[in-house]
């Protein structure tokens, strides 16, 4: 036998050696604590999936523009039978999503993993999904808006179909349309999720929550981000790295932040906000306003009004106006 060969397995086996018995047991032993933690219950239960909603998404893409996202040579004749087929596919799915995050965050004590759990939560993931699937051709004819706003938006367009397979700002609108609805449905961990299948893709960051009209146009879009109270009006144009952020966070008495309050601006119709511009706190955005390239604003403007750095730079520093 080869010497070195020998001293080569030898050294290979101890580099092998990585003590895995004892840091599964640790793993477990942590594993064990959390589990205490989040479920007092110490049940076993399904998560919902980001691979599958991942799937879930793209088939629900195909069944809203078949011709973009669906099947190549497609036939007159054959897309509606495509529609049908792809979005039967996705609603299925999506309905065991639904249930698992319906089980996950119940208050009765969760089923384990395989036990026939045909209950309330089952009834409600049902009838979650048979209203989201009535909510899509909404959410395709807001999505048209939106493709239309991009098109009239961006002199760089030449045609609808480019905007639909290349803009960023059009990928990540297609998802939170999906998502909003998901949300507003009382699905807002899978909601939750999409929006960070759709952040990963674009680098643009809508909370699900965040309500927003037709005529949305997001240009480049990367470092966009949108908080969940945030209201945007009619026929609005971000451009990228814009924030719609929260400038404070309320908290209860013992410490703890609370949720849901109204944080985020309110932008009205018609407004056009550039590059680099973060705009914080429950504030309104007058319609028809134009909001400058790295303006820091943290106040609310009138209607019709055009805010530049050299303004914001002038105003005082009340309540945090200027920090």
């Amino acid at each position: 036998m080869d010497v070195r060969l020998t001293q080569n397995q030898d050294q290979s086996s101890a580099q092998s050696d990585w003590e895995l018995d004892r840091i599964v047991a640790d793993l477990r032993d942590l594993r064990g604590e959390w589990r205490e933690t989040t479920r007092p219950q110490g049940v076993i239960y399904e998560l919902p999936s980001r691979e599958a909603l991942a799937s879930i998404v793209e088939g629900l893409s195909a069944g809203l523009f078949p011709r973009h996202f669906g099947r190549s040579g497609l036939t007159e004749e054959a897309v509606d039978f495509f529609v049908g087929s792809a979005l039967a596919g996705a609603l299925e799915a999506l309905r065991e999503q639904v249930r698992r995050e319906l089980l996950l965050t119940a208050d009765l004590p969760v089923p384990p993993a395989g036990v026939n759990d045909t209950g309330e939560q089952e009834k409600l993931a049902v009838e979650i999904t048979r209203e989201f699937a009535a909510r899509l051709p909404k959410v395709r004819a807001l999505l048209e808006t939106d493709i239309q706003a991009a098109f009239r938006g961006d002199p760089a367009a030449r045609s609808l179909d480019e905007i639909l397979f290349c803009y960023p700002g059009i990928v990540a609108l297609i998802k939170h349309r999906l998502a909003h609805e998901l949300y507003r449905l009382g699905a807002p961990l899978l909601a939750r999720i999409i929006a960070e299948i759709a952040h990963a893709a674009t680098g643009i960051d809508i909370h699900p929550g965040a309500q927003i009209d037709g005529s949305f146009f997001i240009d480049h879009g990367t470092g966009v981000v949108i908080g969940e109270t945030a209201i945007i009006g009619h026929r609005v144009r971000l451009y990228q790295a814009v924030t719609l952020g929260a400038k404070r966070f309320n908290a209860d008495e013992t410490g703890a932040l609370i949720k849901g309050e109204p944080r985020h601006p309110i932008i009205e119709e018609d407004v056009v906000i550039y590059a680099g511009a973060t705009i914080l706190g429950r504030i309104t955005i007058g319609r028809g306003s134009s909001i400058g390239g790295n303006v820091w604003l943290t106040h609310s403007v009138p209607p019709g009004s055009n805010i530049t750095q050299a303004q914001t730079r002038s105003a005082a520093f009340a309540d945090g106006g200027g920090i």
